[in-house]
């Protein structure tokens, strides 16, 4: 698998895959169902579906009338929202502090906008369903936000290969994951990161990845390494669990201690 979606070899034997549009992006799926059974992995895997579509529907900054949309513009209050809209700036709150305001959701013009924290929770949620029903494995791959469950047939770790950045059909690096690995950077959307102590598009990286238990937090990790760069690099390493991997804008590189480095 790749961090940024791409594609990947098919699926051993056992296995399926599931490709889901949402988000304005592409969710992938990687099921070992196990002892689970085909059956049970599948409800799961709709299930897993609803759970990033709901999210959308609440979060989306693109649909007008959506919660998250109504409370920007303050049509809403935040008691008024869905219960997951309290539960997402919460987490972005402690993403927020982690960083030391590399990431702010709150800084961005246009009002509090959780959309680099969302993606990622949205997912392990998604995850989290298909852990519940008990398959042997599975990985979701959401635009580079990626959660695991499990691990390969064998017990040998997933393993997620990181674009380069300037060469679409090479990797950066591959690494081990066990739990969560999140992707940032201007090769695929562009200038769309916003520093939030300008205000302004910026950004200190043309890759940024970090690796850690919770992919909501990984993602917004890896939000707030792509703006600072090597200025959110310390902050962010010294929450334990979380490893960074950094490509400069000059194309040198920075790892962080804990980052699992495959051939």
């Amino acid at each position: 698998m790749t961090g940024t979606g791409g594609p990947g070899p098919p699926p051993p034997p056992g296995a399926f895959t599931h490709d889901e549009a949402v988000m304005g992006t592409v969710c992938s799926f990687l099921v070992h169902p196990g002892p689970a059974g085909q059956e049970a992995a599948r409800i799961a895997l709709g299930e897993a579906c609803a759970v990033l579509h709901r999210a959308d529907d609440v979060f989306s900054t693109w649909v007008p009338d959506s919660p998250v949309s109504r409370l920007r513009r303050g049509e809403l209050a935040l008691g008024d929202c869905p219960p997951e809209v309290a539960e997402v700036l919460q987490l972005a709150e402690v993403a927020r502090r982690a960083t030391s305001g590399w990431f702010d959701p709150w800084a961005l013009p246009g009002g509090v906008d959780p959309t680099g924290i969302v993606k990622g929770w949205a997912v392990e949620r998604a995850a989290g369903v298909l852990a519940t029903a008990g398959v042997d494995g599975a990985l979701v791959n959401c635009g580079g936000d990626i959660a695991t469950v499990g691990s390969l047939p064998g017990g040998e770790p997933w393993r997620v290969g990181i674009r380069h950045p300037w060469r679409a059909d090479a990797l950066a690096c591959i690494l081990a994951v066990a739990g969560a690995v999140a992707t940032s950077g201007t090769y695929e959307r562009g200038a769309h990161l916003v520093d939030p102590r300008t205000g302004r598009p910026g950004s200190r990286a043309a890759s940024a990845t970090v690796t850690g238990p919770s992919l909501a937090l990984a993602d917004a990790f890896a939000t707030a390494l792509a703006v600072g760069g090597d200025d959110a690099f310390g902050p962010i390493e010294a929450v334990d669990g979380y490893a960074c991997y950094l490509i400069r804008p000059d194309g040198s590189e920075r790892f962080g201690a804990a980052i699992d480095v495959r051939s």
